[in-house]
């Protein structure tokens, strides 16, 4: 999506190392067959109830499964006046090609 702020894998692992709130916007499905370690999930139908709690200052990654759900969650978070969101170039996708593993979900 045109103005949206992208990561790549490298630059996710890049910011790990600051403080920054990684996002999981998949379904409940999705989510049960694991997650990035140290992501919360918040479903995409969720944000919108779940923006008051987050803080406009802390960098944010979004991902979904291939990267377009979650650049869907970085224009509506912009639009609330979120400046530090950025989007996982490929989703989990990605994240699984580049050789990472998932977390278990409980």
């Amino acid at each position: 999506m045109f103005g949206i702020k992208e990561v790549d894998i490298f630059g996710l692992q890049k910011l790990r190392n600051d403080k920054v709130l990684l996002v999981d916007v998949r379904t409940e499905t999705e989510v049960g067959r694991g997650m990035i370690d140290g992501a919360v999930h918040i479903p995409l139908h969720m944000l919108p109830i779940k923006l008051e709690e987050m803080c406009k200052e802390t960098p944010t990654v979004l991902y979904c499964h291939s990267g377009a759900r979650s650049a869907q969650a970085c224009a509506f978070m912009a639009s609330r006046g979120f400046d530090n969101v950025f989007n996982l170039q490929g989703g989990i996708l990605a994240w699984l090609r580049s050789g990472q593993a998932l977390a278990n979900v409980a």
